[in-house]
């Protein structure tokens, strides 16, 4: 009973190990570059592993001089026809750690897909053959960012289909994943074609909406917002966008003989009218901050109403999701009004302190620090600003509507 067992025992243990063993030959074919060269090599091996276990094994087992002197040229043999059939594999398992720190190993490379074809169809002038190709891609990769916006871009501009293009964009829009800045750029895309090759501003200025939609109080529907006010009249983009042709008079040749050249300046819009303007705009478009801005100088630097031009920066620097670096700007611009309307160095400082600890790390704070540590030069070097008496049009300098909130 014992013997039996043992026998039993030792079957189980060379089948499992025959087991193993045939799931190691599978398993290294199907991890070779060449399944097929390596299925050889096992085929090769085969018949000499059975000499090594069949006849070498057990001749040396039995002992004996003779037993030595006939098994080990045998298992010499044996080892160099294994050594011609498996160096190459065996080298490379010992340099493959230091090769693949510079070709990867055998991590297979990320698919992504290509459009070097399409590209070089759109280049040649085959556009539908390069949307072709595109869509090739598409199929494998369907919400890949790149393929989108170049199948937009030959729509658009080389096939002269915006409706296939804004569709190719909206259907990017309403893909989950996608960066906030990519579908910015998307759209931002989208508007300037049809500015440029639809002379459509009513269609662009629905993209940029569109931005306001997907990110409501971020910094890109502010861009977006201001991209908005500052949209031309149709007639004015058929304009731009058409080639101009400009006469050069002839040259007054009288020109250094005359006692002055003021009357040769550009005559410059009356601040009143200027200011009514920028009112007018800001009511339609409150989150212009160029117009806004400008009409702070205009109440500081024309009218001498501090109050009123802090109010307008102050509008623009309390509106959240500003840029650091326009609210650095502004904050250095309301200063700037201070020193000019004669405010005191303790009003001063603090206005630029405001720029440190919004952000004590970034170059504007440093900026803020150097200015401060210069401050009271600067302060001694200005006059008292003159008081400014304000004309009839005063009651129409004050901006009623406010920003948003």
């Amino acid at each position: 009973m014992q013997s039996s067992g043992d026998s039993l025992g030792g079957i189980l243990s060379l089948l499992v190990l025959g087991a193993g063993g045939l799931a190691f030959v599978v398993w290294t074919i199907v991890r070779a570059e060449e399944p097929l060269q390596r299925l050889v090599k096992w085929v090769l091996t085969a018949p000499v592993l059975a000499v090594l276990i069949f006849v070498v094994a057990p001749l040396v087992g039995r002992g004996g001089y003779t037993a030595a002197f006939g098994g080990i040229p045998l298992t010499a043999v044996c080892g160099i026809f294994l050594a011609i059939i498996w160096v190459r594999d065996v080298a490379g398992v010992f340099a493959r750690p230091f090769t693949s720190l510079y070709d990867g190993g055998n991590v297979p490379p990320e698919p992504r897909p290509f459009y070097s074809v399409a590209q070089a169809r759109q280049k040649q002038g085959q556009y539908l053959e390069a949307v072709a190709e595109i869509r090739k891609q598409l199929e494998r990769f369907p919400t890949d960012v790149e393929g989108q916006l170049l199948l937009a871009q030959i729509q658009a501009e080389n096939l002269n289909d915006l409706p296939a293009a804004e569709l190719t964009i909206q259907r990017l829009c309403n893909q989950p994943g996608h960066a906030p800045r990519n579908l910015a750029f998307a759209l931002y895309s989208m508007a300037d074609w049809y500015l440029r090759y639809g002379q459509d501003a009513d269609s662009a200025r629905r993209q940029l909406e569109r931005i306001i939609e997907l990110f409501p109080g971020s910094e890109l529907a502010l861009g977006a917002a201001q991209r908005i006010a500052h949209l031309a009249d149709p007639e004015m983009l058929t304009a731009y966008y058409d080639r101009k042709k400009y006469l050069v008079p002839e040259a007054d040749r009288s020109f250094g003989l005359r006692p002055g050249s003021a009357h040769f300046a550009p005559k410059e819009t009356e601040p009143g009218l200027r200011a009514a303007e920028l009112v007018k705009h800001l009511e339609q478009h409150p989150l212009d901050g160029e117009a806004r801005e400008q009409l702070a100088r205009i109440y500081a630097c024309h009218y001498g109403r501090l109050d009123l031009a802090t109010d307008q920066l102050e509008q623009l620097i309390q509106y959240p999701n500003q840029p650091a670096r326009l609210v650095a700007r502004w904050l250095n611009l309301l200063a700037d009004f201070q020193i000019q309307g004669g405010a005191d160095y303790q009003t001063v400082r603090q206005t630029l302190e405001r720029i440190i600890e919004r952000g004590p790390d970034l170059a504007a704070a440093e900026n803020a620090r150097k200015r401060i540590d210069l401050l009271r030069l600067e302060l001694k070097g200005k006059e008292k600003s003159q008081a400014v008496k304000l004309g009839s049009y005063e009651q129409n300098i004050g901006l009623k509507g406010r920003l948003p909130h």
